[in-house]
Order: structure tokens, then C-alpha cells, then sequence
């Protein structure tokens, strides 16, 4: 089972965070200034997963952003890795080569992709084209809002069809 997701940049900003499990405030912090102390400080050469009492971390960075998960200490890290790859790979290419200002920016899609993979800690689907194609679904039937929209050279809101088609 998986407890938790996260996404975190060099400086250990959080930029996603999914939890399956409940955790109080408290040990939300604690988790996080954890993470940030044993896998923001280790050397690439070292090994990408962690022991963490009853669990395991579960770790590879992207450019400037490690996607990390813990898993419990009986489940496949190698297994882990690999999902944690292919969820990259969808940001990829929803976004078109996917940066950390995407993340904040679109973070609600960067959330629908994380759910179509995984709900409740457990795996829902792996196949990047069905989860880019229920992603692609959400996008067309997501209201859009006028103020976010493209503005033409006259200053005028441009259709909410222009939108969706950029992550096409």
C-alpha cells in the first residue's frame, strides 16, 4: 500500500502532496521535515530508497523535483520506481515536457492525473494512454473560467476551446 505521495523541489518546497492514509497536522510536519532531512541531503550516487520504521521511501528526482512515495516495507520498491516514472512520463506529456511551474499553475490537473493512478494507496491504472484519455475527458468537461482564459490583442476572453487544446 501506498501512504503517501509527494513532490518536492531542491529547496523542499512542497508541490504535491496526496495522503492515503490520515495523519494529523503535526505528523504531517514531522513526515515532511523527515523527508526533507533523508532524502533532499543524500548524493546521487546513493541508493533511492529509504528505510523509514514500518516503511519504506521510495525516491527518484526529475530535473529540479523529487517525486517521492512510502510504501510499506513488504511492497516492491523497484515496482514503486517504476510507477513514480510513468506518472512522470504522463505529466510529460499532458504538459509537454513538464516543469515545476506547470505544477503550480495546474496543480488541479496535476492532481486528476495522481487520481486516475492511484486511489486509496493502491495502483488504478498504468497505462499511460488510458489515463491521458480520462485526464483529457475531465479537461473538456471542466468548466472553464473566463478570467484564466487567453486574452486576444483586443483584450476580449478567447473561447475555452483554445485551452484544452494546448495539453492535445
Amino acid at each position: 500500500m501506498i501512504h503517501w505521495i509527494l513532490l518536492i523541489n531542491r529547496q523542499g518546497k512542497v508541490r504535491l502532496s496526496k495522503w492515503y492514509e490520515s495523519f494529523t497536522e503535526t505528523e504531517r510536519s514531522a513526515i515532511l521535515r523527515d523527508v526533507q532531512s533523508h532524502v533532499l541531503t543524500r548524493s546521487s550516487k546513493m541508493c533511492n530508497v529509504v528505510d523509514r520504521k514500518d516503511n519504506k521511501i521510495v525516491y527518484k528526482r526529475y530535473a529540479s523535483l523529487y517525486f517521492i512515495a512510502c510504501i510499506d516495507a513488504d511492497e516492491n520498491e523497484l515496482a514503486m520506481m517504476e510507477l513514480l516514472h510513468v506518472f512522470v512520463e504522463v505529466l510529460d506529456s499532458y504538459f509537454g515536457n513538464v516543469c515545476e511551474l506547470d505544477l503550480i499553475f495546474h496543480f488541479t490537473r496535476a492532481y486528476w492525473i495522481l487520481d486516475e493512478m492511484f486511489s486509496g494507496g493502491e495502483l488504478l491504472e498504468c497505462d499511460k494512454s488510458a489515463v491521458l484519455a480520462a485526464v483529457y475527458s475531465k479537461d473538456a468537461a471542466a468548466e472553464p473560467v473566463p478570467e484564466f482564459a487567453p486574452k486576444t490583442p483586443s483584450g476580449a476572453h478567447v473561447a475555452s476551446a483554445s485551452h484544452s487544446s494546448r495539453h492535445r
